[in-house]
């Protein structure tokens, strides 16, 4: 069942945090990506994290019905199907619900993991993110305990979010990078503390703190990154708490961030990475090619008929497939997640 288990899920992380490594964690839209992020955790024997946002699950349910909702639970239900087929473990979660979409999003799918379990199946999504870091941390902190009890409940992880993430990811908006005092793009180690002091006594979750992260592609000079905020953080709640108060923490904003970059959080408790700009272009960028170089077979020009494998869906979107596959990889090696599946052993 590569379907993690909560229980999975937890080893999944404990081993990350222990071995100073990170899964990558991929947007999926459709069974193509789906298929994809399968196909390139496998290729490469590691775990992973396959997460679906509120507009990842619109465009799943088809442009006739638009519901964020099914389209998740749809993604999620062939997600444990073909999961089925592989030798690695993994994870299920939702991506940066905002406060508004609290009770149209996240509420009725942490109400499917909970039917599921009383018909004796496993939990549908292993962990939710709770993206309100546009409010003040108390609000924040506040509804993040609402969104916990809830999770907790249901064996469900949480990931909260403290701090301005720049730039905007698939209907995310984030801060915009030409406005935003820099301070916003730091979280604090007094935020941290607090964070660990709000919700550390309900159970595990995961945590985004910002070191001056953004989501998609900046020209170089643009991002100034600062590892070093997640060290001092960490080094604050531990000071104060020990070393069992150690964050499991997030990197949002991955694409396009230098390996010896990533490298640096491992360190300092990341165990989670998300990367979604650079797999659409991975995905894109075989699909242009294919246009480009089978221009007469894809269109039917002065009265031709084309060429049916050309325009033939498949033969384009298994180049997609592969590109998507090909770049998880590339991460799954950044992130040194590479040939440490746990499968099999808990």
């Amino acid at each position: 069942m590569p379907i993690a288990t909560p229980k999975q899920y937890a080893a999944m992380l404990d081993a990350a945090q222990a071995g100073d490594y990170a899964y990558p964690a991929v947007n999926i839209t459709s069974l193509v990506t789906l298929n994809a992020a399968l196909k390139g955790f496998a290729d490469k024997k590691s775990d992973g994290i396959i997460q679906i946002s509120t507009g990842g699950g619109k465009f799943a349910s088809g442009l006739n019905v638009g519901d964020n909702v099914l389209g998740a639970i749809v993604l999620a239900e062939a997600a444990h199907r073909l999961a089925e087929r592989y030798d690695i473990l993994i994870a299920l979660h939702t991506d940066h619900c905002p406060p508004k979409e609290v009770d149209t999003f996240l509420k009725p799918l942490i109400a499917a993991t909970a039917e599921r379990r009383a018909a004796g199946k496993g939990n549908l999504f292993q962990s939710h993110m709770l993206d309100a870091s546009n409010l003040p941390l108390a609000e924040n902190m506040a509804l993040s305990k609402e969104v916990m009890a809830l999770c907790v409940e249901n064996e469900i992880i949480l990931e909260v979010e403290a701090g301005v993430v720049g730039g905007e990811e698939d209907g995310a908006a984030g801060a915009d990078m030409e406005s935003v005092p820099d301070s916003k793009l730091y979280t604090t180690p007094e935020d941290m503390v607090e964070v660990h002091e709000a919700l550390s006594s309900m159970g595990r979750f995961l945590f985004a703190a910002t070191f001056g992260n953004v989501h998609g592609h900046y020209k170089p000079g643009s991002v100034k990154l600062r590892p070093d905020i997640l060290k001092k953080g960490q080094d604050a709640v531990m000071a104060k708490y020990g070393k069992e108060a150690e964050f499991d923490l997030v990197f949002h904003g991955g694409s396009g961030t230098p390996r010896h970059e990533l490298e640096e959080t491992l360190a300092y408790g990341v165990v989670k990475m998300n990367i979604d700009t650079d797999t659409q272009y991975a995905f894109t960028r075989p699909i242009v090619d294919h246009m480009f170089k089978n221009y007469d077979g894809v269109l039917k020009i002065d009265g031709e008929v084309g060429s049916k494998k050309a325009y033939d869906p498949r033969v384009y979107l298994k180049a997609a497939e592969t590109g998507v596959a090909n770049r998880m990889g590339q991460a799954c090696d950044d992130l040194h997640s590479s040939g440490k599946t746990i499968f099999g052993t808990v």
